[in-house]
Protein backbone atom coordinates (compact mmCIF):
# COMPACT_ATOMS: atom_id res chain seq x y z
CA UNK A 1 0.00 0.00 0.00
CA UNK A 2 1.80 3.06 -1.19
CA UNK A 3 0.58 6.35 0.28
CA UNK A 4 -1.46 4.75 3.06
CA UNK A 5 -2.31 7.10 5.93
CA UNK A 6 -0.85 6.43 9.33
CA UNK A 7 -2.34 7.69 12.57
CA UNK A 8 -0.01 8.70 15.39
CA UNK A 9 -1.17 9.63 18.91
CA UNK A 10 1.01 11.42 21.45
CA UNK A 11 0.05 11.76 25.11
CA UNK A 12 1.66 14.62 27.01
CA UNK A 13 1.57 14.50 30.80
CA UNK A 14 1.99 18.02 32.13
CA UNK A 15 0.39 20.54 34.44
CA UNK A 16 -1.73 23.39 33.05
CA UNK A 17 1.16 25.77 33.84
CA UNK A 18 3.59 23.61 31.87
CA UNK A 19 1.15 23.40 28.95
CA UNK A 20 0.73 27.21 28.97
CA UNK A 21 4.50 27.69 28.80
CA UNK A 22 4.89 24.99 26.12
CA UNK A 23 2.37 26.76 23.87
CA UNK A 24 3.87 30.19 24.59
CA UNK A 25 0.72 31.64 26.14
CA UNK A 26 1.05 34.65 28.49
CA UNK A 27 0.86 34.23 32.26
CA UNK A 28 -2.47 35.75 33.28
CA UNK A 29 -2.21 34.81 36.97
CA UNK A 30 -2.03 38.40 38.25
CA UNK A 31 -5.06 39.44 36.19
CA UNK A 32 -7.00 36.36 37.29
CA UNK A 33 -6.16 37.02 40.95
CA UNK A 34 -7.24 40.68 40.70
CA UNK A 35 -10.49 39.66 39.00
CA UNK A 36 -11.35 37.00 41.58
CA UNK A 37 -10.51 39.38 44.45
CA UNK A 38 -12.87 41.97 42.98
CA UNK A 39 -15.62 39.36 42.58
CA UNK A 40 -15.15 38.22 46.20
CA UNK A 41 -15.45 41.82 47.44
CA UNK A 42 -18.62 42.30 45.41
CA UNK A 43 -20.10 39.10 46.83
CA UNK A 44 -19.25 40.13 50.40
CA UNK A 45 -20.54 43.70 50.01
CA UNK A 46 -23.57 42.73 47.96
CA UNK A 47 -24.16 43.47 44.31
CA UNK A 48 -26.20 46.56 43.52
CA UNK A 49 -28.39 46.61 40.40
CA UNK A 50 -26.20 49.35 38.93
CA UNK A 51 -23.02 47.33 39.48
CA UNK A 52 -24.66 44.25 37.98
CA UNK A 53 -25.82 46.16 34.91
CA UNK A 54 -22.36 47.65 34.42
CA UNK A 55 -20.71 44.24 34.84
CA UNK A 56 -23.04 42.56 32.37
CA UNK A 57 -22.54 45.41 29.90
CA UNK A 58 -18.79 44.81 30.00
CA UNK A 59 -19.12 41.05 29.69
CA UNK A 60 -21.78 40.93 27.00
CA UNK A 61 -21.14 43.21 24.05
CA UNK A 62 -24.62 42.52 22.64
CA UNK A 63 -25.80 46.07 22.65
CA UNK A 64 -29.12 47.35 23.94
CA UNK A 65 -31.08 44.27 22.86
CA UNK A 66 -28.91 42.03 25.00
CA UNK A 67 -29.13 44.39 27.95
CA UNK A 68 -32.94 44.43 27.64
CA UNK A 69 -32.97 40.64 27.72
CA UNK A 70 -30.82 40.57 30.89
CA UNK A 71 -32.88 43.34 32.52
CA UNK A 72 -36.11 41.46 31.84
CA UNK A 73 -34.66 38.23 33.21
CA UNK A 74 -33.39 39.94 36.37
CA UNK A 75 -36.76 41.65 36.88
CA UNK A 76 -38.51 38.27 36.69
CA UNK A 77 -36.07 36.76 39.19
CA UNK A 78 -36.55 39.72 41.51
CA UNK A 79 -40.35 39.44 41.35
CA UNK A 80 -40.19 35.68 41.96
CA UNK A 81 -37.94 36.23 44.99
CA UNK A 82 -40.22 38.83 46.58
CA UNK A 83 -43.40 36.82 45.98
CA UNK A 84 -41.85 33.70 47.55
CA UNK A 85 -41.43 35.46 50.93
Amino acid sequence: MIGAAMKVSVDVDCTPEEARRLMGLPDMTAIHDAYTDKMKRMMEEGITPDALQSMIGQWMPMGEAGMSMWRSMLDQISRAGTSAK
